[in-house]
């Protein structure tokens, strides 16, 4: 059985990367990571679902027990990925799928420079400003942190491999699985390459 890959995602708040990784998810080859937070669930979110809630004490003695992949803080709280069930499916032959802000996939290429990364970019950032209004769950003060959020993580996205722009969702979607494709058929891993 071949290896599945690790497919580590970023975005900015709002662009639209949860929209599009929901119709990825439904093919079975997929694995997604339920990262760890510290952050307070938003309406309809369930523990375990989107994320495993974790009050900043228990996500603190995880980090001291070595047990996440990667973890970092972000706009006041933490997110992390636990290492135990990326090896369990990656090992397993699916692809694993994380979905983590530019600081954590920073930390994973250090420990995984084999891994795929893609990052997910709005058409323009007026655009991703209306899509985060339009949500109606947040201050005008938090959108404003989460555009200039967004203006930093935009200047990294050439430490991706592959950069997505989503204007049009279905061919966001159409791009992202021509990604895993390309990576599935790839013969030399990028850590091979010299």
């Amino acid at each position: 059985m071949q290896r599945g890959r690790l497919i580590v995602v970023s975005a900015p708040s709002g662009c639209g990367k949860g929209t599009i990784l929901s119709e990825i998810l439904k093919e079975q080859k997929y694995y997604y990571s339920v990262s760890a937070t510290t952050r307070q669930p938003r309406e309809g979110e369930q523990d375990g679902v989107q994320y495993r809630f974790l009050t900043r004490p228990q996500f603190e003695s995880l980090i001291g027990e070595n047990a996440f992949l990667e973890h970092a803080e972000y706009c006041g709280n933490y997110y992390g990925t636990l290492s135990a069930p990326i090896e369990e499916h990656l090992s397993a032959g699916q692809h694993v799928i994380l979905e983590i802000e530019v600081e954590g996939a920073r930390q994973i290429r250090e420990r995984c420079p084999d891994a795929c990364f893609v990052f997910i970019a709005p058409p323009g950032i007026e655009v991703l400003r209306e899509r985060l209004m339009k949500r109606g769950t947040e201050t005008p003060e938090v959108i404003a942190g989460r555009v200039a959020q967004a203006e930093r993580e935009l200047s990294m996205k050439e430490q991706y491999d592959y950069c997505i722009v989503n204007d049009v969702l279905e061919d966001a979607i159409a791009d992202f699985r021509t990604i895993v494709r390309a990576e599935e058929l790839r013969c030399r891993k990028p850590a091979q390459q010299r």
